[in-house]
């Protein structure tokens, strides 16, 4: 039941009074905020999107389901008070099931200055969750049967996420401490180095460290599904050979098709599909490029997806679009310190060029995905078999096999 969520129009907070219990700030529209590029199919093509929307299920492997200030360049004081409201209205108009939020990840600087605190992170995911208990639409995801259940009642599957493990510091407890609490995915490192590993914007990158092994360990045996989407090659490489479980690489793209960090090389497709993983296909602003489609729209994005498919197999590729309700553009220029994204995007190769665009046509937020991903599926002829796989099984295979 992808269409026809069962959303009580509630909203964030609404247990409280905004000006008494909390400070209330402006903050974009859900839906409609830029112009919607739906995918052009036909009557025939648009039956059977939504026969496949009703009857399968949908899992995202990785978004960011807060909403923004109508200004972006309030978002650092928004932060600040550590209460961000979550798209309700944005999720019951899309097809998605299932979820993978990851939060406020690096500009979580509620209590700090740096982000990725053990204090910062624990009042985001503690303030969702409780934002969460008042309402019965969006569940917290604790086992794969929660997104079963979700796509039978119209609900949507919650699953909490973070893309970097630096907030552990040198405490492994603190990994029981986060599944305790409701998480089900972590990141080993977020672009930047930490006591597991290095991220993708090393000069040099030395694998795991001891420690990161054991951390690897530890999460296999708590169950939670890792994620090394933001690691250095080596690190990476290190995770899919010490995990015992699948592991994702929830949001990237190729580099053989855009040469920058924040994409990932073959071998390390490869190697993540051969134990059983799964590469999501990633469409923050100016990643997912090609020479062929050097502006970043939906067609880009899903140029690296067949690249990846032919690459690993159908098996062994679906979606985590990263995408967000509000400015993305805005919020990366508000943030590119905090984001290393200089040297994430930074090109390898000096004849690549391309456009900045105000938004990535065709997949501005996770509720225009969920619904465009399928219908350019269904234009260019993929089975129902391959949809359903791409769309939500291979996901849903690692979530059984990593989640105890």
């Amino acid at each position: 039941m992808g269409i026809g969520k069962q959303w009580s129009v509630y909203r964030s907070f609404s247990y409280l009074e905004p000006g008494v219990d909390y400070r209330p700030f402006e903050l974009c529209s859900e839906l409609g905020r830029v112009p919607a590029h739906p995918v052009p199919l036909d009557a025939a093509q648009e039956a059977r999107v939504r026969e496949l929307a009703e009857r399968l299920v949908f899992v995202s492997m990785h978004e960011h389901l807060g909403v923004f200030p109508e200004d972006i360049s309030e978002t650092p004081e928004y932060v600040r008070h550590g209460r961000m409201a979550t798209a309700f209205e944005g999720l019951a108009a899309s097809w998605w099931d299932c979820v993978f939020d990851n939060l406020m990840d690096g500009i979580c600087r509620i209590h700090s200055h740096s982000g990725w605190q053990w204090d910062d992170v624990l009042h985001d995911l503690g303030m969702r969750l409780c934002d969460l208990a008042h309402q019965d639409f969006v569940i917290p995801c604790l086992r794969v049967e929660d997104v079963h259940r979700a796509h039978r009642e119209g609900k949507v599957a919650w699953v909490a996420t973070m893309e970097g493990a630096a907030m552990i510091e040198h405490d492994l407890d603190r990994i029981d401490i986060l599944h305790g609490f409701g998480l089900r995915s972590l990141g080993v490192t977020y672009s930047e180095s930490n006591a597991l590993g290095n991220g993708l914007k090393e000069d040099r990158d030395g694998g795991l460290t001891k420690f990161g092994r054991r951390a690897v360990e530890r999460m296999n045996k708590v169950g939670l599904v890792i994620d090394a989407s933001h690691c250095g090659d080596r690190t990476a490489l290190d995770t899919v050979e010490w995990s015992e479980k699948p592991i994702l690489l929830s949001h990237v793209g190729a580099q053989a098709l855009w040469n920058i960090p924040r994409l990932v090389p073959d071998r390390l497709m490869e190697a993540v599909a051969a134990k059983g993983g799964v590469i999501g296909i990633e469409a923050a602003p100016h990643t997912t490029l090609t020479r062929q489609h050097p502006v970043h729209t939906l067609e880009s994005f899903m140029e690296h997806f067949e690249y990846v498919k032919g690459l690993v197999g159908i098996d062994h590729v679906g979606f985590g679009p990263d995408t967000v309700y509000g400015d993305h553009v805005g919020l990366h220029h508000t943030y590119v310190s905090a984001l290393s994204l200089k040297d994430s995007k930074k090109s390898k190769d000096p004849t690549q060029t391309f456009d900045e665009v105000e938004y990535v046509e065709g997949l501005e937020n996770p509720t225009e995905g969920s619904t465009n991903i399928v219908r350019w599926l269904v234009r260019e002829g993929y089975s129902d078999e391959d949809i359903e796989k791409v769309m939500g099984g291979n996901a849903l295979r690692v979530m059984e096999e990593a989640w105890v």
